[in-house]
């Protein structure tokens, strides 16, 4: 043994604090880990939170007991989420149970731990996985809905009837309807998400070409966004000018008589006015 090697010894028997040496500890088979668990318990109790003896400690009881994460995510599998962050989110809820457990509870880790991690994994799912907010009965129908669906299935060696789902499932036809439109909610598409790739000219055709149209007003409200600063420069006088022609629509007659100027000048005027907005609209050398 070198002289590294010597020191890096010493420094993890000290962490140890006496406590078995676990080469992997997330290698630890289940049973094993039950009986280590309750040693390394009972030494974290003794530990100031922080110190890195308690870091070694937590972490090893982390990472030994993360088959109970793979088990509470397995029952979780048929959702169609990554596995992968099913178990990460599984293992926030193994950490606070670690973090919470006692012994002096006289209860099996196990029994501890698995309500935290179904805990946390179900809050992800409600939290995160709806694109669209329903109510907890409609997605605890989807759910019976996607069971019966795949059951039926299998059983009829075709797509289940609503009459057939709702006699499975106890439910109404009507109630079954609205646990379909109720799945739609589960997930969402990009209006940018491609549809076809058939090699066309066109390329590739996307979901935004086939729904909604193009607004006709829109472009007149942002011309009134961009407009509303440049009138505000306007004077009194031009304002109200601008008020009574293009809003009241009053003929430039009308306009000279109540503001005692000929027809010319307030022509003049607004001719002026027009190229002084489109100039800030579209700059100077397009007006």
């Amino acid at each position: 043994m070198n002289a590294v090697t010597a020191v890096e010894q010493t420094v993890t028997d000290g962490l140890r604090g006496g406590l078995p040496f676990i080469d992997s500890p997330s290698q630890v088979s289940p049973k094993d880990a039950r009986e280590l668990s309750r040693r390394f318990f009972d030494r974290i109790a003794t530990l100031e939170e922080g110190t890195p003896e308690h870091q070694y400690v937590r972490n090893t009881l982390i990472e030994m007991n993360l088959s109970l994460v793979r088990y509470a995510a397995s029952r979780f599998r048929s959702r169609g989420d990554s596995m992968e962050d099913i178990v990460q989110v599984g293992t926030i809820g193994l950490i606070k149970a670690i973090d919470r457990f006692e012994l002096s509870r006289e209860v099996e880790f196990t029994s501890f731990a698995v309500p935290y991690i179904v805990g946390e994994i179900k809050r992800f799912f409600r939290d995160t996985s709806w694109a669209v907010h329903v109510p907890r009965r409609l997605q605890e129908a989807r759910v019976e809905l996607a069971k019966a669906t795949e059951e039926l299935q299998t059983r009829l060696d075709r797509m289940p009837t609503t009459r057939e789902l709702s006699q499975l499932m106890s439910l109404s036809e009507e109630e079954v309807i609205e646990a379909r439109k109720a799945a739609n909610c589960y997930t969402s598409s990009s209006l940018d998400a491609a549809l076809t790739s058939d090699g066309g000219a066109d390329g590739e055709s996307v979901l935004a070409d086939f729904i909604g149209e193009e607004e006709p007003a829109l472009e007149l409200v942002e011309n009134f966004h961009s407009l509303a600063p440049l009138i505000a420069e306007l004077d009194d006088r031009e304002r109200l000018i601008i008020h009574m022609r293009f809003v009241e629509e009053r003929t430039q007659a009308d306009i000279g008589k109540e503001l005692g100027i000929s027809q010319m000048h307030v022509s003049r005027l607004i001719t002026r006015m027009v190229r002084r907005l489109r100039a800030g609209l579209l700059g100077p050398e397009i007006a």
